[in-house]
């Protein structure tokens, strides 16, 4: 009886491990294709987007939050089809997902890019030309329109701050169109704040993606100062963020906010220090605390 209680215990034990193996097996897989289809990035933009709406003190406008998903989704998935050969090298994983679904993949950008000018001009005028932007600097970013041209994202610097304007672009002008008596010095401020997160997590991709970059003559920032002069400069543009919460403490703007602002200042220090280093290879776990870093942030502020 004993042997056979024991057995029975054995299968149910081992039944519970395969199960969570199995479970953990397929989120896995689940989340590296969110990640490489660009589908993870697009729903953290809609979480970018809604905290700039809460910034603004207004309620988030539900067109205005998918035609954001339907932009990063097309905008990043072209960037993704242009990038083979960069990523074959810095992340094989995401090519073999890329590959399998190239087909549908460029359908599905091609009908998120018309529906997203669809509601953009349903919405307002001026949301066209939010919208217009970073499509078209999307295109000059990942594709070589001739070959006496540079791709802008073969220029030093030039596709981080192009990259960080277009988020900054979309994230404050979106909400600011649909508000109303807003002081531009607040604006400024949101746009500040949004472009230099920006510019901080492109930059620390690209500290990623060194190796790669490096064998195809790409001329990052991190390929140009290296390691530990790229890790100076992030935390020094992080840094600003103290003054920009001075500013905005001053002025009287987010004060509610303010616990949810100095745990994103530090937070971004967090993940600069932790990731910024010669040695270590992140995968998608930078992916996962930088790019999803509006999941946590925007519940944060709405508790307050």
């Amino acid at each position: 009886m004993e042997i056979s209680h024991n057995y029975v215990k054995y299968l149910k034990d081992n039944s519970l491990v395969v199960i969570l193996e199995t479970g953990f097996k397929l989120a896995g897989g689940f989340l590296a294709f969110m990640i490489s289809t660009s589908l993870f990035l697009a729903l953290s933009g809609v979480f970018k987007l809604y905290l700039s709406f809460v910034f603004y003190g207004i309620a988030p406008r539900w067109n205005l939050l998918l035609m954001t998903f339907l932009l990063v989704f097309s905008v990043y998935g072209i960037n993704k089809l242009t990038d083979l050969n960069e990523d074959e090298i810095n992340n094989p994983e995401r090519v073999g997902y890329i590959k399998k679904v190239a087909k549908v993949l460029k359908y599905a950008i091609i009908l998120s890019l018309i529906l997203a000018i669809v509601l953009s001009a349903l919405s307002s005028p001026w949301a066209i030309l939010v919208v217009l932007f970073p499509i078209a600097s999307g295109i000059l970013y990942s594709i070589r329109i001739s070959p006496q041209y540079p791709r802008l994202k073969d220029i030093t610097g030039i596709k981080n701050i192009i990259i960080a304007t277009t988020w900054a672009n979309g994230t404050t002008f979106l909400p600011y169109l649909v508000a109303e008596d807003v002081p531009l010095s607040k604006v400024a401020l949101i746009y500040y704040f949004f472009f230099m997160k920006s510019m901080i997590n492109t930059i620390l991709f690209d500290v990623r993606d060194i190796e790669g970059d490096r064998i195809n003559g790409i001329k990052t920032i991190p390929v140009k100062l290296g390691f530990k002069k790229s890790k100076m400069l992030l935390v020094m543009l992080n840094s600003t963020f103290i003054v920009w919460l001075l500013v905005s403490y001053y002025l009287g703007y987010f004060d509610r906010y303010i616990p949810v602002l100095v745990f994103s200042i530090l937070n971004g220090y967090a993940y600069v220090l932790y990731f910024a280093k010669e040695d270590y290879k992140p995968g998608k776990s930078l992916d996962i605390w930088v790019d999803g870093e509006w999941f946590y942030t925007l519940p944060l502020a709405l508790l307050l």
